[in-house]
């Protein structure tokens, strides 16, 4: 499993203008808290997070983050960017107590897609409903991710919560609530097929659209209206 180190140290001025300055200077502000301790502010060089939050394992891995005071183990709870910039806005890790259950969000690997016998032998695409599961376990038991095997769904298959298979200590959160364990997670149906407009006209022109009996039918009612102005 891969680690991540970060470096963090305290923020001591507080506010949005003050976060402006601090994102115009290269740096990114954040919130250190849980554990029952104390929430930390905290302030993080934008080029050292940045070189982590293209791989996938940053969002559902145990971090090391590094602080003058010393280093905390915790999980990235939430990540602001930019809405149209490459740039993060602002970041919440959580501290983790080894013997406390953590609620995460972890993807979901689907594999023998290509070998999928809905789609090799009846022509149909995977659709992947959800790409992501929120699971509850230890620290010690969070897994990168979880995977689905769809190579022998068929044609109109699908598999839902309940076909998910997870490591043991790891609990499907929804299914925990209460949720419906018939949720779909991914099937395999037939490709929608859109009519283009040429295609349509072909159809109007061999006769399949009746345009005569529309057409007839509006100028019955424009007669009507004549007749009764």
């Amino acid at each position: 499993m891969k680690d991540f180190e970060i470096v963090a140290s305290a923020r001591e001025v507080q506010g949005k203008g003050a976060s402006r300055r601090l994102r115009r200077t290269g740096f990114i502000p954040g919130i250190l808290y849980g554990a029952g301790k104390d929430p930390v502010n905290i302030q993080l060089e934008h080029h050292d997070v940045v070189k982590h939050t293209d791989l996938e394992a940053f969002y559902s891995h145990i971090l090391t983050l590094s602080l003058p005071t010393g280093s905390e183990r915790v999980v990235l709870k939430d990540m602001q960017r930019h809405p149209y910039k490459a740039q993060v806005m602002h970041m919440d890790f959580l501290r983790i107590n080894e013997n406390e259950q953590l609620t995460m969000r972890v993807p979901l690997h689907f594999v023998n897609e290509e070998a999928c016998v809905g789609v090799k032998s009846g022509g149909g695409v995977i659709s992947h409903l959800m790409t992501e599961l929120e699971i509850v376990c230890l620290p010690r038991d969070l897994p990168e991710y979880i995977e689905l095997d769809v190579g022998s769904l068929e044609l109109g298959d699908a598999l839902h919560l309940s076909d998910i298979t997870v490591p043991e200590g790891v609990g499907i959160s929804a299914l925990l609530q209460g949720g419906d364990p018939a949720q779909s997670v991914v099937s395999v149906q037939l490709p929608r097929v859109e009519i283009e407009p040429e295609e349509l006209e072909d159809e109007v022109a061999e006769g399949d659209v009746d345009v005569d009996a529309e057409t007839t039918e509006g100028e019955g009612e424009t007669e009507s209206d004549g007749d009764e102005s």
